[in-house]
């Protein structure tokens, strides 16, 4: 969808209004539109073609009164005819249309092929285009992933999906696999993966000058979900390819980073298993040893996003970064107290959770920060382990396990956790039913005013 935002051609001509802006431009028209918008039955709301007097579409006007919405254009872009249509508006507007137009043409074809075609949308500027484009690649990435279904979508597969990305932007990348997470210390990841023939790996990606600010992005990468030994019911277990929408956003947000060049030493930690049923499964009541040296006795093997990333986060540490933020879809819980719309995150830096907050209003990707309330901590805890891999009561759960995996960060690094839903369970403007990215957008411009805030090449 990359080419729907196009600039340095002509088109048809596209404005945006809103009831006020709409009257004065009313005012203003010719007798023949008026005569038109009247016989058309126009009520200044939504989309109107206006014909010339050949009867050929020249001129369409979109009148809604949520007009900063980021996205406005979701939905307009199936509503017109294929063509290009050129947009005269102010800067923040064709940001904000041009964004929701090309995601509102988002379709996920692997599978299922469409002829619809899209009608183009002309910017004024190419670096208009481009920074649009650049969004839309990026939340169409983390969509495409948690879309494909774990049979083409399992640890190897989501390690050529950053491979590639790291080719493309001079990034590095390495990978640790199967038997090697036992020899080089990664026990969790080995024990959640180890009972399926699609082998358990930590993928490792870096980019960016070493001597740059060092921000590190952690992703749950269960590319299925059974639940393992604690088998999921069907219902349950019907969506859980979508289990690896935590590395999925963070792959999504490091491609923004790297496409936008910003200056920073980037580092980026998936965890990929499938956490599946066979005779070496792990157990309920099994104990083991985490990287970090913390015992874990396993309460349930369903908790199983939380161990593989207990790892990641041990690893993270090693590098110092000035900030470690993870992604995972991590609990019910957090559904349950905020919806599926709304992601929570946790943080153990007020000034940082404070910023993205107020990223994620201005950019229209709302987050919502949640307590790391430090007496709930004890419902991790263990007769005979340092901790449990869940509470002991479902009540507040996504809160006991930001607390499990607070366990795992070092205490002088700056520390969010997000927990998020992946996918949209309704049809919203630009946001079909399927995988989505949340909260991507707000982490990434939090990131660019803090280490680039002037400009970004």
């Amino acid at each position: 969808m990359s080419n729907i935002i196009v600039s340095g051609v002509s088109g048809i001509p596209l404005s945006i209004f809103n009831s006020e802006t709409f009257s004065q431009w009313r005012e203003k028209q010719a007798k023949s539109v008026i005569n038109w918008l009247t016989t058309t039955q126009f009520s200044g709301k939504g989309v109107c073609l206006i014909p010339n007097t050949e009867g050929e579409l020249s001129e369409v006007i979109f009148v809604s009164n949520n007009d900063d919405s980021y996205w406005l254009c979701g939905d307009l872009v199936s509503q017109l005819p294929a063509g290009q249509y050129q947009l005269t508006a102010d800067e923040k507007q064709i940001k904000t249309a041009a964004f929701s137009w090309g995601l509102g043409a988002y379709q996920f074809n692997r599978y299922k092929k469409s002829d619809k075609q899209f009608p183009k949308l002309v910017v004024p500027t190419q670096a208009q285009a481009d920074e649009a484009n650049k969004f839309i690649r990026s939340v169409s990435l983390v969509r495409d992933l948690v879309n494909t279904p774990a049979a083409d979508m399992m640890p190897q597969d989501l390690a050529e999906t950053m491979s590639a990305m790291a080719t493309e932007f001079g990034g590095q990348l390495s990978q640790i696999v199967g038997d090697e997470l036992l020899e080089q210390n990664y026990p969790t990841i080995h024990m959640v993966g180890r009972a399926s023939d699609n082998a358990p790996r930590l993928i490792d990606l870096t980019w960016g000058d070493e001597s740059a600010p060092k921000v590190t992005l952690v992703g749950k990468g269960v590319c299925f979900d059974s639940g393992g030994l604690d088998l999921k019911p069907g219902a349950g277990m019907r969506f859980m390819k979508k289990d690896m929408g935590g590395a999925a956003h963070v792959i999504g947000l490091a491609q923004l980073i790297m496409a936008n060049n910003l200056p920073i030493r980037l580092r980026v930690l998936v965890p990929a298993v499938e956490n599946a049923v066979s005779a070496n499964a792990f157990r309920p009541g099994d104990v083991i040893t985490t990287r970090k040296g913390i015992t874990v006795e396993i309460d349930n093997t369903d908790a199983e996003g939380r161990l593989v990333l207990c790892d990641a986060l041990a690893e993270a540490n090693n590098d110092k970064p000035e900030l470690m933020i993870d992604f995972a879809t991590l609990t019910g819980a957090m559904r349950i107290a905020l919806g599926t719309e709304l992601p929570g995150f946790f943080s153990n830096d007020d000034q940082v959770a404070a910023d993205i907050t107020a990223s994620g209003l201005s950019v229209d990707d709302p987050v919502w920060r949640m307590p790391l309330h430090k007496p709930y901590f004890d419902l991790t805890g263990s007769d005979i382990a340092d901790l449990a891999n869940c509470g002991k009561t479902p009540f507040g759960g996504a809160i006991t396990a930001a607390l499990y995996l607070e366990a795992f960060v070092d205490t002088d690094i700056s520390w969010s956790h997000f927990d998020v839903m992946a996918w949209n369970n309704r049809k919203l403007p630009g946001r079909p039913v399927g995988g989505e990215a949340f909260g991507i957008r707000a982490v990434f411009d939090y990131l660019q005013n803090r280490f680039a805030p002037v400009d970004c090449k």
